[in-house]
């Protein structure tokens, strides 16, 4: 209470004093006759608070702290009591009481005006009747014009402030409960240039009987705590969002969404056109601009009215300009404002320097993207919806950002670099079109599994052979990536030349079975960790004879080929399935079927049928499923199988072949028995070159007749009987000299004075090409001639 104990005086309904009590001229230093008759508002150093206004026209007791004039001019503060009585006339007197706080409450006073924290004190309507000097800084007005307003409120108290709308519930909340309640808020303060994050604490104020009379809001500026935790968020919401793909464009644009959606309100992309084109220096050392081209660009604003270049253009900038800069330097450059006509950001560009003009913008980044000591572009970072200019730590930000896509765009154009190089090897090794040929018709697909490398051990092949027929293969060597590719493109060149030496299909077979054990040796004494040496195959090897109408099959481990005859369902044929390749030491079994013309086949590898959902069985049923109609359009019917039977997500490479069988007629192919006798060979010629003018291809009658009459008379000379001439109008004009021995002929050439040996020879060089295959009765010679144009 101090030295001057309680000081009394009473104030009328017009606010005179009417009495002064002795304590009262102690404590101001006033007489009596001094202030009486006088307005007490003479009194005061600053004006009651609006709570006290509020109660003067509500007449009801206020209690408060006011700050009057002692009579020598100094102010002093004062604890008023301010009750409201009524007299005779029913006019409202006040009686008013007032002391000087005590020492510690003067320091309870001075500790809550001095804190550096904002505080402000409320009453249980939620009204302020306290703020400290921190409160009036941050709010920009002082605590008169605060008290006795709710949080948030304007000057006029007609609404809220933008963002202090969820606080006054929470305040409310604290009132009404009792609970200490923690509350976040990004707010913009009438007093601050730019928006805060505040951490505010509501704690709840009770009375010696725990009631709640009122709450205290004391708010903590953790705005650089809050940034540095958004950018620590930005960073790892990053790693997930920036290079989800290994895609170059892609990787751009997931940079610029990230940063339009936090700190950026226009994003450029620009990438080096050496990058796309795949050369390892980015930057050209030498004199004249890089080419760039927009890679990506992305705004607040909808349809991204603010860029000048479209995706996908290819421009330059400006040596002197930001990103010219940048560029040059490698480092990462902020500019302010008024600094984007300094660095002729616009320079060259009048479009652009409208559009600056017309958005407002206010604020530009310009970061390099390097990775692995290579420059790849560039990304402008712009700001002109957002008031704040881009900062140091936006800057720093903006590029661990770059640095990520940076690393990201240059994984993407190495894996397209390696991918390509993987492809072109894969297609090198597959069958590039159909060999023109009579026998078949042939659709087919490749699909590789949906692994990183995309390519495989899974192959397919048609081969023409001698005499009008043609060879299906389809193999798989397990595995992915470009050690299976290469194991297959081995496998698949002896195929082929097994093939060419025309094999049964069980000696073939059998045949490639002693390569793979080779190479599996072969990679056993350069066995490394990278490279294991044991080598998993299988093979279904197939040849159609057109003339016959006769399938010869044979496989190694392989499924079974499928057939649809033109008046039948989808079946398997029963061809034994032998060991997979490598192996070694068991059998393969040749299998034998006559198919009537339009059959088609179907050869396809295991991981068309077995899936990781289904086992073999059930895929075998899905593939005679969707073979069902197969008469129409090949390409129709491998889209068709790919879509019944292709798993979203393949785990194993596909291939598939689809031949629809044709057949020459009588009239393609004719036939004679030769007697083993030298003097047959004239009857031989006379017989080939009637059959020519009945085909109408007389003008290959002088090369035929020199052709059937060499290889007749070495028949005749080598060989032994029965023998037989055949000629066949396929694609080519083919001519067919078979007898009983098994001994092959060779080619050589003749010595002066030699009078034979030189038959072979000239049939080399007059036709396109020849040679001997072995059947089960002896042997077969046979050349091809193309046919005249008609």
């Amino acid at each position: 209470m101090g030295e001057h104990g309680v000081a009394s005086a009473a104030v009328d309904a017009r606010g005179r004093v009417l009495a002064w009590s002795a304590d009262a001229r102690r404590l101001l230093g006033h007489e009596s006759a001094e202030v009486l008759g006088r307005p007490a508002a003479d009194l005061l150093a600053d004006p009651l608070p609006p709570s006290a206004h509020r109660r003067l026209v509500e007449p009801d007791h206020w209690r408060g702290r006011v700050h009057v004039r002692h009579r020598d001019g100094h102010r002093l503060e004062l604890q008023l009591d301010a009750h409201p009585l009524r007299d005779a006339a029913d006019e409202v007197q006040w009686f008013l009481t007032a002391t000087v706080p005590e020492l510690a409450t003067q320091l309870r006073r001075w500790a809550l005006e001095q804190f550096p924290v904002p505080v402000a004190l409320f009453d249980q309507s939620g009204f302020a009747v306290s703020t400290n000097a921190a409160m009036e800084g941050v709010m920009g007005r002082m605590e008169h014009d605060l008290v006795g307003r709710r949080v948030g409120e304007s000057a006029d108290g007609s609404r809220r402030l933008k963002g202090f709308e969820g606080l006054g519930e929470a305040v409310d909340r604290v009132l009404r409960t009792g609970e200490t309640l923690p509350y976040e808020a990004w707010l913009h303060a009438p007093g601050e240039p730019r928006e805060h994050a505040w951490l505010i604490s509501l704690s709840p104020l009770r009375d010696d009987t725990g009631e709640v009379r009122g709450m205290c809001l004391a708010a903590m500026d953790s705005t650089e705590q809050f940034l540095a935790r958004r950018r620590l968020s930005m960073i790892n919401e990053s790693g997930f969002r920036i290079g989800s793909t290994l895609d170059v464009s892609r990787t751009a644009e997931e940079l610029a969404e990230v940063c339009t959606d936090h700190f950026a309100d226009f994003v450029i992309v620009d990438l080096l056109e050496s990058v796309l084109a795949d050369e390892e220096t980015a930057v050209p050392p030498g004199p004249g601009l890089p080419v760039f081209r927009r890679a990506a660009q992305r705004s607040v604003l909808d349809g991204c009215p603010e860029a000048v270049i479209p995706v996908g253009t290819r421009h330059t900038y400006d040596e002197a300009s930001p990103p010219g800069r940048a560029l040059h330097t490698g480092r990462a450059l902020l500019h302010a404002g008024e600094d984007l006509v300094r660095a002729k950001w616009a320079a060259g560009s009048p479009l652009r320097a409208r559009r600056i003009e017309a958005y407002g913008m206010h604020s530009l980044m310009a970061v390099p993207l390097r990775a692995r000591g290579v420059t790849l572009g560039l990304s402008i970072l712009v700001r002109h919806r957002t008031p704040q200019p881009f900062d140091e730590d936006d800057l720093l930000l903006a590029e661990e950002l770059a640095a990520r896509a940076a690393l990201c765009v240059d994984n993407a154009r190495r894996y397209t670099r390696e991918r390509a190089v993987a492809l072109g090897l894969q297609r090198s090794l597959l069958r590039d079109g159909a060999p023109r040929q009579a026998a078949v018709e042939v659709a087919s697909r490749y699909r590789p599994a949906s692994s990183r490398a995309g390519i495989g051990g899974d192959w397919f092949d048609v081969i023409r052979l001698s005499g009008a027929r043609v060879a299906l293969v389809v193999g798989d060597v397990v595995g992915h990536g470009v050690r299976a590719s290469a194991t297959m493109g081995r496998l698949r060149t002896a195929v082929r030349t097994l093939a060419d030496v025309d094999l049964a299909p069980d000696e073939l077979l059998t045949r490639l079975d002693d390569i793979v054990l080779r190479l599996d040796a072969e990679s056993d004494d350069a066995q490394s960790a990278e490279s294991p040496g044991e080598i998993g195959a299988t093979c279904l090897y197939a040849v159609y004879d057109p003339v016959s109408r006769c399938l010869s099959a044979a496989r190694a481990g392989h499924p079974p080929p499928a057939v649809v005859t033109p008046d039948g369902a989808p079946r398997f044929l029963d061809v034994s399935a032998g060991p997979p390749l490598g192996v070694g030491g068991l059998p393969f079994e040749t299998a034998e079927f006559e198919l009537p013309e339009g059959s088609v086949l179907a050869l396809y590898t295991d991981g068309l049928v077995q899936a990781s959902d289904r086992d073999l069985d059930d895929g075998l049923g899905l593939l005679r499923q969707a073979l069902l109609g197969a008469g129409g359009p090949l390409e129709e019917t491998c889209e068709k199988v790919l879509g019944s039977l292709l798993p979203e997500r393949p785990a194993d490479d596909i291939a598939l072949l689809l031949a629809r069988t044709r057949a020459l007629d009588a009239g393609q192919v004719a036939t004679w028995d030769v007697p083993a006798d030298p003097t047959s060979v004239a009857r031989a010629r006379t017989l080939a070159r009637d059959q020519l003018a009945a085909w109408r291809l007389e003008d290959a009658s002088f090369v035929t007749e020199l052709v059937v009459s060499e290889l007749v008379t070495n028949a005749i000379r080598y060989g032994g009987a029965p023998i037989q001439l055949r000629l066949i109008r396929d694609t080519a004009l083919i001519c067919e000299v078979s007898d009983s021995s098994g001994t092959a002929p060779h080619m050589r050439r003749a010595r002066t004075f030699d009078e034979g040996g030189r038959g072979l020879l000239l049939v080399a060089q007059l036709t396109q090409r020849w040679g001997s295959r072995h059947t089960r009765t002896g042997k077969t010679i046979w050349a091809e001639q193309a046919l005249p144009a008609e």
